[in-house]
């Protein structure tokens, strides 16, 4: 099947196709003597499973590990497991990262409670201030 028929069947578009060609997450196609490129059931099935990682918001990192592995029928699925380990703890971060952020936008929510003019806007002079404190705090950690 040629690139356009893959991105049909695996429900992606060409520019994925290709992008995932370049990032070396699928192998390359066969070629026509026409210098077409060429591609077999193997190639939908990797597409699909590079989109079902990416669904679980996988980096390209993580997705290259996997298929290294999957490779490798043979082997043991620990270094799979430490993968999936090391995903989920970052999804954990990031919980508690938009956790924090979600506490911060809900008080500065609070700080406006009815119609005002701009310059009076709690929310607004919230975020004026918390600008200057990420300044400070960004200039401790860099010095």
């Amino acid at each position: 099947m040629k690139i356009g028929e893959l991105a049909l069947v695996a429900q992606c578009t060409v520019e994925t196709v290709r992008y995932y060609e370049k990032a070396g997450l699928l192998p390359e196609p066969a070629r026509t003597p026409g210098n077409f490129r060429v591609y077999g059931p193997e190639h939908v099935e990797r597409l699909r499973f590079i989109r079902n990682c990416r669904a679980l918001d996988m980096s390209q990192e993580e997705i290259h590990t996997l298929l290294d592995l999957a490779d490798q029928p043979a082997d043991g699925c620990g270094a799979i497991n430490a993968v999936f380990d090391q995903h989920i703890a970052h999804v954990d971060e990031r919980i508690r990262e938009l956790t924090h952020l979600k506490k911060q936008l809900g008080g500065l929510r609070e700080r406006c409670v009815s119609e005002q003019a701009v310059d009076a806007c709690g929310i607004m002079q919230g975020l004026a201030s918390m600008e200057a404190e990420a300044k400070i705090e960004r200039h401790t950690h860099l010095g």
